[in-house]
């Protein structure tokens, strides 16, 4: 037996047909199947815009980038954001010669409110939500803080594909700026690794485009869309090479179908686990607002000693994982030790377990079974 902590399901005959498309019509860049997502993605989730990037991490940059632009900020403004996170949602602050500043997280590993608020000063200009593992945690609170001081709100929804709240979608919440989405290879809507980027307001949409076009202000697409290639364009902006391509494009529209009934899957398993370790009292489980609609594209447990359960899980064939460190542990990030001291502490027990769609009920059990005979 060898179970894996993430693996994602392709629907492969249909994904091949999908991307044998794009190969016969001799259209494999920009255009064609990331248009037809992009219109698929706003209709499942009401986003007003939608554009097609080649990585969640490209789309935070381009939502820092942007709103410094259109409002002035300063190199050495602030920007509050989580520590437990990938890199990549830090890293797209400094990219624009800003400062992170780090709240601590709440009982769901999202960002404290109560936290945000202390760390709010005259530099702040916004708050990065980060829906840890599919969570929509206080984001609500957390809105209500970013209107109350002026603040511009960019949510990293890498984790929450299909996360609902009351059948909507958070990132289209009032006082939501951009919502950043992550199709990377192991995500609840996998490709091989892309992204989208969904703007409230339409003039930072349009520039989007541009800048993930290298500043072009006709992408290829639209300027052969029409029969005659309309050859002529200016370059409007310093820009960047983040467009996304149709052949991930139409592996996203296949895995998109299955979405949802993925996801519901997804909340199965999680109620298993949620069922088997809850009368365990060395096991913490990190709970979830609204989980009748979270995504789940995690599930971690808080254990005593994480580096035992994963060498003893791992010598029966069950491969769990650490996810992410407290990125203050980073030299990049060494000046935010001690801003987030929960962060820190909870950061040294995470562990995630295996979840899936190749997971069998079965296999829950016996993941179950052997994570309560090792931590007791």
């Amino acid at each position: 037996m060898s179970i894996q902590v993430l693996k994602p399901k392709f629907h492969v005959e249909e994904c091949l047909d999908a991307v044998r498309e794009c190969l016969e019509k001799g259209w494999t860049g920009m255009g064609f199947k990331t248009v037809e997502f992009e219109e698929a993605w706003k209709k499942y989730t009401g986003h007003k815009n939608a554009y097609y990037l080649n990585s969640n991490t490209v789309g935070l940059h381009l939502a820092v980038k942007i709103l410094k632009m259109n409002n002035g900020w300063q190199d050495g403004d602030e920007i509050i954001s989580s520590p437990i996170t990938f890199v990549s949602t830090n890293l797209a602050i400094e990219y624009e010669n800003l400062h992170p500043v780090f709240a601590d997280v709440d009982e769901y590993l999202c960002i404290d409110p109560a936290d945000v608020e202390k760390k709010i000063t005259d530099k702040t200009r916004a708050v990065i939500f980060v829906g840890y593992g599919g969570r929509v945690g206080q984001l609500d609170k957390v809105i209500e803080i970013c209107k109350k001081h002026s603040l511009k709100l960019i949510l990293d929804a890498a984790h929450m594909s299909g996360t609902k709240v009351n059948g909507v979608c958070p990132g289209t919440w009032d006082g939501v700026d951009v919502a950043v989405y992550s199709y990377q290879a192991v995500k609840n809507l996998a490709t091989g690794d892309s992204g989208c980027i969904c703007w409230a307001d339409d003039k930072s949409a349009a520039l989007t485009r541009e800048l993930a076009w290298c500043g072009i202000n006709k992408d290829t697409y639209a300027r052969s869309n029409k029969g005659t290639y309309a050859w002529k364009y200016d370059v409007d902006h310093i820009g960047y090479k983040y467009n996304g391509n149709a052949i991930m494009a139409a592996i996203a529209l296949t895995q998109l179908k299955y979405l949802d009934e993925e996801n519901a899957r997804r909340r199965e398993i999680v109620g298993m686990y949620n069922e088997g370790f809850k009368n365990n009292p060395k096991i913490h489980i990190i709970p979830a607002p609204y989980a009748d609609e979270c995504a789940y594209h995690l599930y971690e447990l808080v254990v005593p000693d994480r580096e035992d359960l994963l060498n003893k899980l791992s010598d029966v064939g069950i491969n769990c994982g650490v996810h992410y460190r407290d990125n203050t542990e980073y030299k990049v990030f060494a000046y935010g030790d001690g801003q987030a001291p929960k962060a820190r502490e909870i950061s040294q027990h995470l562990i995630t377990m295996p979840l899936h769609m190749w997971l069998t009920d079965d296999e829950v059990k016996t993941i179950i079974e052997e994570v309560n005979r090792i931590v007791k």
